[in-house]
């Protein structure tokens, strides 16, 4: 990407915004950005008319008009697109364009999110749209902190308590511009979904009794912010019976930040056995992980952990052991 001005590239795309170009979503228009860029009276070279084209516009355009552009050594993905919208122009009304429009091309499979298998990618969007939102974000603060001028110069890499806060910090940013961040959550949810059935360090849960699904605030136990997003997709992917969505943030009385979800609510006949939970287990692709004390199994690719009855019912309708709750994350 062409070295530019923070400042001008922030000032276009305010321009654009101002003047309803917000909404872009294909190349068709790429032409009349730039006439309406050089005649903006702002100064802009041409190289930052280029960055600025290659936020303002999705997806990838044709051939044709790549051709005209010259742009082949400078078309970003999308998830270039937002991190460049994000780091000049914050969570702005074109910003939040661009992360939504990236959101339905993944939830109607016209694109997929990196990192997941097909299966696992169908976990990742039964999650919804703020699970995917959110790991964008979380995405976009990660490689900003890899690609910082002490990462460039080989000093160090980001730690991962630098990596949480910065992800936490910006996924409120954008659940607040997005309409998606709750205050005063026990209030809100107890009057929504009735009062609070459960409550240990890792989650309080939500039920009014006749309800089909119960509403948890779940906090992060996880190293990342993404890592918690990942567990997610995975148990969605895993155990789609227990499928969890996500539909919002907050941060409890004690500043811990919350993911807010929901999930099928289950009738407990009674706890699993432990040979009942090695049967799920196994049946899943796992194998007894030997250092983990009977409740952590493992894959080639994921960890499966915290397997205990506690987090394993037997369904009452069913008869079948059931997951709940767990740790799931990627081996490596």
């Amino acid at each position: 990407m062409p070295s530019s001005n923070p400042s001008a590239i922030s000032n276009g795309l305010r321009y654009l915004d101002d003047r309803g170009w917000s909404e872009l979503i294909d190349s068709r228009w790429t032409i009349d950005v730039r006439e309406e860029l050089e005649r903006s009276g702002l100064g802009l070279t041409e190289d930052e008319i280029i960055e600025i084209c290659n936020v303002a516009i999705v997806p990838e355009p044709d051939w044709d008009t790549k051709e005209r552009l010259n742009l082949d050594d400078y078309w970003p993905t999308q998830q270039d697109q937002i991190n460049t919208s994000i780091k000049y122009n914050a969570f702005s009304k074109h910003t939040l364009q661009l992360i939504d429009n990236y959101i339905n091309d993944i939830q109607n499979g016209s694109t997929n999110f990196p990192r997941y298998t097909i299966p696992e990618h169908a976990g990742f969007c039964k999650g919804g749209s703020a699970l995917i939102g959110a790991s964008v974000v979380a995405s976009y603060a990660r490689t900003s902190l890899e690609t910082s001028g002490d990462a460039e110069s080989g000093k160090r890499s980001p730690s991962n308590w630098e990596i949480d806060e910065l992800q936490e910090k910006l996924i409120e940013q954008w659940a607040k511009a997005a309409h998606l961040w709750v205050e005063g959550t026990d209030e809100i949810l107890t009057s929504a979904l009735g009062p609070i059935i459960a409550q240990g360090a890792e989650a309080k849960v939500y039920y009014r009794e006749g309800d089909t699904s119960v509403a948890k605030e779940r906090a992060s136990i996880y190293s990342t912010t993404q890592k918690a997003l990942e567990a997610i997709a995975l148990h969605n992917y895993l155990f789609p019976e227990t499928a969890m969505h996500v539909i919002g943030f907050t941060r409890d009385s004690d500043g811990l930040f919350r993911i807010i979800l929901t999930q099928n609510y289950i009738q407990c006949l009674r706890l699993a056995y432990k040979e009942e939970i090695d049967e799920l287990a196994f049946s899943k692709g796992f194998r007894d992980n030997h250092s983990g004390q009977g409740v952590n199994y493992i894959s080639d690719r994921i960890a499966l952990e915290d397997m205990h009855p506690a987090n394993v019912f037997i369904d009452d309708i069913s008869a079948k052991p059931i997951c709940i709750d767990c740790i799931v994350k990627f081996v490596k």
